[in-house]
């Protein structure tokens, strides 16, 4: 994944090439739309030809994160599809993160995608962009809070729906003793998963935050705590690339734990099929920054609301297991899953 830039850095545009309207209407996601009000921002100049809407994107990715180059990739692709010009900027640091949000704000955007990893940070930026009448939609973190903070639209997975569904998917499993890796502190959609498990698996669930931007750490971690508790027979970790070290770290422990994950790329895919892993919770991140870029050219060109405003549009969460793993294989070997 490309290196974030600092705060304080110029925005990189991403060119898009213009598609016809039918294709445009042809991937609409049918019933998610509604019709805006008069507020609802529609630029006729904008729509007219007369300039490409600049629409930013702002998430709390850490550097070398593949889940967000899924995210990207489906934001570019939006983009190119709409003719418009995207700017991808992240920083795993809130207040960095506000800071570029501020940058967009400051550059002129016509709409802004965030997440709200951190939703407090987020409240002050969100609302300088709607005083200067720029819409914002939110995406991945922040179903809890989306609306408080005057978030437009949202597309994501309901992580705490998802936890439960996993912590019920261990008990058929029969597992005892599971391990939930935590690799981001203070992440509100990391810990609703774990939180989430917690509160339906039957057996003992025991957190362990590490961290995320050293993977070589976070096997050290997973190995040490498996060998400190030889009891722990499933590692649950948060993202594709965690569960590929917790599969390393129970060889190097010696231990007969399990391994599932939330979240799915190539190689991941892959360990499900071999059986290394067990399952993986897809949420879809491709389709995540497809529907926040394409939102927001739908409000400016249409007045169109996404789940109306009321709802958040959920993107997952689906179980990816050694049945079924093939069918999305082949499109997460081309880079989109």
């Amino acid at each position: 994944m490309t290196t974030p830039p600092s705060p304080h850095a110029p925005f990189r545009r991403i060119p898009g090439a213009v598609l016809t309207g039918a294709v445009a209407a042809c991937l609409l996601l049918a019933g998610c739309s509604g019709t805006g009000d008069s507020g609802s921002g529609t630029d006729a100049a904008d729509a007219g030809g007369t300039g490409r809407l600049k629409i930013a994107m702002v998430t709390h990715a850490s550097k070398g994160d593949a889940f967000w180059v899924l995210v990207k990739k489906g934001a570019e692709a939006a983009a190119a599809k709409d003719g418009v010009e995207l700017t991808y900027t992240s920083d795993p640091d809130a207040t960095g993160q506000a800071e570029l949000v501020r940058d967009a704000i400051r550059d002129g955007v016509d709409g802004i995608a965030l997440t709200l990893a951190k939703p407090d940070a987020m409240k002050a930026p969100i609302a300088q962009a709607r005083s200067s009448d720029i819409p914002v939609v939110g995406l991945n973190s922040g179903i809890d809070s989306w609306q408080s903070d005057g978030v437009l639209e949202f597309f994501g997975q309901d992580e705490s729906v998802a936890g439960r569904a996993v912590g019920e998917k261990l008990d058929a499993l029969n597992a005892e003793h599971t391990l939930c890796v935590i690799h981001e502190r203070g992440n509100v959609a990391l810990e609703a998963r774990c939180a989430g498990v917690k509160k339906t698996f039957t057996g003992v669930t025991d957190m362990l935050y590490v961290d995320g931007t050293d993977m070589n750490a976070v096997s050290a971690s997973v190995t040490d705590r498996l060998k400190q508790d030889p009891s722990i027979d499933e590692v649950v970790t948060l993202g594709a690339q965690f569960a590929l070290a917790a599969v390393k770290s129970v060889k190097a422990a010696g231990s007969k734990a399990k391994v599932a994950t939330f979240d799915l790329n190539q190689d991941l895919a892959k360990a499900v099929q071999n059986g290394s892993v067990q399952f993986a919770v897809d949420q879809q991140p491709y389709l995540q920054g497809y529907l926040a870029v394409d939102s927001l050219w739908l409000y400016k060109t249409n007045g169109n609301i996404s789940g109306g405003g009321a709802a958040p549009v959920l993107t997952g969460p689906a179980f990816v297991t050694k049945t079924n793993v093939g069918a999305v294989a082949k499109y997460a070997a081309n880079g989109t899953r």
